[in-house]
């Protein structure tokens, strides 16, 4: 029986998961192309045959640019194409599926099923309903809370492999020279690097049936599996405790987003973040809907509180606020930890950067036009951090606020006076992280904790 030629739309992620998954040893199957979006130059790329599977594909399979999505698939004669991205409106997932359908293709979707793996150990996961919904702080709280209970925890990112596939097979990230070694971008520092100067260790890459292994083999030991997700994909892995993320700054998303509503529906525990910047009407409406789509989801109220290096040089001053890139774009907030933290320490103006931008950043802005007076971090390449330095660098203003996950400054010369803003995950009310993760310890790790 002839094989079917698949598609699979992707953005160099979960695209790359479901083929390893169920793709590639798939005898009813040949994938004929990927396309991307979402990430700079991602398109002309291949995956490499040897991750593909070299008897099977001996050219590797190559990376499309989406937007030639129709032509491609009567070019290839593409019978399936395969929705593989997330942090989607589900308008979009349908106007996309209109498109496929009108080029004769069948729109698919692959479910947890098919492409989650299972851990031989316990195995937490943190997922969100967006992009920027503060998942990442909220994987750092796990983990300080487990370390406390003395277990020792290994976390997995969701991938961003941006560079060499076949180098980004497996990756260990336990010490700051670690991000160098693995040529890292700006937007993987930003995930890896608050582990890091935790003390925790943190894996990502490519294949993540060998990372999953790795990690659970990990030299200096593995009690827990951290699942630390991105933009608000599903778990690559099956877990023992589901925790999702929810936003009232975009209300409603848990329920008008791929993948989020499947996420609340999965979801053990529900943490609302930041109810310090959010309305009541904002909150209640999370609160609604998660009510309406998992009733039975333990929900956890949460602040993100800024801290600021030195406030003197943001009181009264005209500042430019930088924050974090994929947060502004695709997650389409409008504000992040620097807005906040410029609003409550009284800054004369935020000053907008869009007369000043350079290079790569100009593309940025027209790309995603709502992103307004505030920088993105955009740093996918040499280019586009020349660019975002430049920008910064030009930018009249009288100091420069830093509300990245990393320190910026490592990366870029700022030539201006600039102060970081931190932020980490804190709880209000009852029921907490602690009490559900002792419960989560005696149930999977008995005697422990």
């Amino acid at each position: 029986m002839a094989r079917r030629n698949v598609l699979i739309i992707g953005a160099a992620g979960r695209d790359f998961h479901n083929f390893n998954t169920f793709f590639r040893d798939n005898p009813d199957y040949r994938v004929v192309a990927f396309t991307a979006t979402q990430i700079p130059d991602i398109d002309g790329r291949k995956y490499p045959p040897e991750l593909a599977g070299a008897n099977i594909y001996p050219d590797g399979i190559p990376v499309y640019e989406q937007n030639d999505l129709g032509k491609l698939i009567r070019e290839l004669n593409v019978q399936d194409c395969f929705f593989s991205y997330s942090d989607v409106a589900y308008a979009k997932v349908m106007s996309l599926a209109s498109v496929v359908q009108a080029a004769g293709a069948n729109f698919m979707l692959l479910g947890p099923g098919e492409t989650m793996l299972r851990s031989t150990k316990p195995l937490i996961s943190v997922t969100a309903t967006r992009t920027g919904c503060g998942k990442s702080q909220t994987s750092r709280k796990v983990v300080e809370l487990l370390t406390q209970m003395g277990l020792k925890v290994v976390a997995i990112r969701h991938p961003m492999p941006y560079g060499d596939l076949n180098a980004q097979k497996v990756q260990r990230f336990a010490e700051i020279a670690d991000l160098k070694k693995h040529k890292c971008t700006i937007e993987e520092m930003e995930e890896y690097e608050p582990h890091i100067v935790r003390g925790n260790v943190i894996y990502a890459g490519v294949d993540y049936e060998a990372i999953l292994r790795a990690a659970e083999n990990d030299p200096n030991g593995c009690d827990v599996i951290l699942w630390d997700g991105g933009n608000n994909d599903m778990s690559f892995y099956q877990s023992d405790l589901s925790i999702v993320v929810a936003d009232p700054h975009r209300a409603g998303a848990e329920g008008a987003y791929y993948p989020s509503e499947v996420n609340v529906r999965l979801a053990d525990v529900v943490v609302i973040n930041k109810i310090d910047t959010s309305g009541p009407e904002q909150i209640q409406e999370v609160r609604n809907n998660i009510a309406r789509i998992n009733p039975k989801a333990v929900i956890v109220e949460a602040a993100s509180p800024v801290r600021v290096e030195d406030p003197d040089l943001i009181r009264g001053k005209r500042i430019l606020a930088v924050e974090d890139g994929p947060t502004l774009t695709h997650g389409e907030m409008k504000i992040g930890a620097a807005i906040v933290a410029a609003q409550k320490l009284g800054a004369s103006e935020i000053v907008d950067p869009r007369p000043w931008l350079t290079g790569r950043l100009e593309e940025t802005f027209r790309i995603y036009p709502n992103i307004g007076t505030l920088l993105p971090a955009m740093g996918y390449g040499d280019e586009q951090v020349k660019d975002l330095e430049k920008t910064i660098n030009k930018v009249d203003c009288d100091a420069v606020i830093v509300g990245t996950p990393i320190d910026l400054r490592r990366v870029v010369k700022i030539k201006k006076p600039s102060t970081r803003v931190y932020y980490d995950l804190e709880e209000i009310g009852e029921p907490k992280l602690t009490g559900i993760l002792g419960e989560f310890v005696k149930k999977h790790l008995p005697g422990r904790g």
